[in-house]
Parts: C-alpha cells; sequence; structure tokens
C-alpha cells in the first residue's frame, strides 16, 4: 500500500497547513473552509496522475491537437459533516465525478469511550470504478474503515484513494491492515505521531467539523 505524505515536499499547501492548524487563524471560519477547500484540490491534481487515460483527437482552428485525457472519472464518497469543503474541492477538479456520501459520528459510551456509528449512505454503484474516500482527519482510521464498508454494499472499487488532511500515525496502521493492500492509496496532507486519551489527533488541529461550521451540542 503507498502512503504519500505531502509534508514531506515543499508546496504552496504547507501554507494552508500552517493556517487552518493556528489557533488564531482558525477563528475565521470561512478562511478555514477555503483553506480545506484548496487543499482538496491540490490533492485532486496529484490523485488525477494515478487515473487511467487516453489519447484524443482535438480540433483546434488551425489543426487537430492530440490531448492525454482521463478515460474514467472516479466516485468521490466523503465521510460528514467536516468532509464537505474537501468534497468540495475535490469536486472542482473532478468535475463529472459521481459523488456518495456517508453519516459516521462518534456514539460516547462515558467521556473517553465511543463506538463509530453509520446513520447514512447515498452512493451510486461502484463496481469496478475508481473510488476517493475522503474525511479531513484520520485518528484511528476506524469511521474510515467503517464509511468503506457502508460503501462497498454499492460494489467493489478496481481502485480506491483515502483523502485525508491529518493522520495520525495509529490510523495509517488500522488501514494498512483493513483496506485491501494491493489497490489502496493513502494520500495525507501530513501525519501526526500520536492521538491523546480522548483519540483526538496530536498536535492535530482540534475538530474539523466545529471549525468549519460551528461547535455542536
Amino acid at each position: 500500500m503507498e502512503v504519500i505524505d505531502f509534508s514531506q515536499t515543499n508546496s504552496i499547501l504547507n501554507q494552508y497547513m500552517s493556517e487552518i492548524r493556528d489557533i488564531e487563524i482558525q477563528k475565521d471560519r470561512m478562511r478555514f473552509r477555503s483553506n480545506i477547500l484548496r487543499i482538496g484540490e491540490i490533492m485532486a491534481y496529484e490523485i488525477s496522475k494515478k487515473l487511467n487515460y487516453i489519447i484524443k483527437d482535438v480540433q483546434t482552428p488551425l489543426d487537430i491537437a492530440k490531448v492525454s485525457i482521463p478515460c474514467e472519472q472516479p466516485v468521490i464518497g466523503t465521510i460528514l459533516r467536516a468532509g464537505l469543503p474537501f468534497h468540495e474541492g475535490l469536486l472542482n477538479f473532478f468535475d463529472k465525478a459521481e459523488n456518495a456520501f456517508v453519516s459516521a459520528y462518534r456514539k460516547y459510551e462515558d467521556e473517553k469511550n465511543f463506538n463509530i456509528h453509520i446513520e447514512y449512505i447515498a452512493s451510486p454503484r461502484i463496481d469496478e470504478k475508481t473510488l476517493i474516500i475522503a474525511d479531513p482527519m484520520l485518528a484511528t482510521g476506524s469511521s474510515m474503515e467503517l464509511s468503506y464498508r457502508a460503501l462497498i454494499t454499492k460494489g467493489h472499487p478496481a481502485k480506491i484513494h483515502i483523502a485525508t488532511i491529518i493522520a495520525s500515525q495509529q490510523a495509517i496502521e488500522h488501514i494498512k491492515k483493513t483496506f485491501p493492500n494491493d489497490k489502496t492509496t493513502i494520500w495525507c496532507a501530513a501525519i501526526d505521531p500520536k492521538i491523546d486519551e480522548h483519540s483526538y489527533i496530536v498536535p492535530g488541529l482540534g475538530d474539523a467539523g466545529d471549525l468549519a461550521y460551528g461547535e455542536k451540542e
């Protein structure tokens, strides 16, 4: 399984990452959502290099130009609600993609212990298609695993791209154990070393859903 960590190379993405982590800049929700969207666009561009391509003849005003274009469009599956601006960034580049949505949330038994619950799924058939599953934060990897299991009730994809902004090292190891190793690629803007006793990524950025849309009860 290939794991791509964008923080290991210098690019403008790191500027957006510094802003979404910054406790002062986070107070501007519009800026936070905009940066998440832009990271999604950059990630979509990089993922596009892994698609299958064909050569197309394009008639210009003067002659025929041969252009290499994708011969497939992915299905973009996003975990609600924090994933919405991330999804929009991916969709800005894959503008003909099919879309899927999964509602996954933590149901707490007490202050520290919780189970992941899947409440809602809307998806096209994904048999033999390229599936991108987007979730800004991968803390334990459990939400991603259960969302994937919900999505494959709609068919089994040919390739899987997991797109995330910040993942913990623990989540990366969990994904390696629970996803098909031969057809999965993980794309991360950064990989952080640990999670705390509440299963939040450290240093992370906090709750991405609350930062994008406001605190929930």
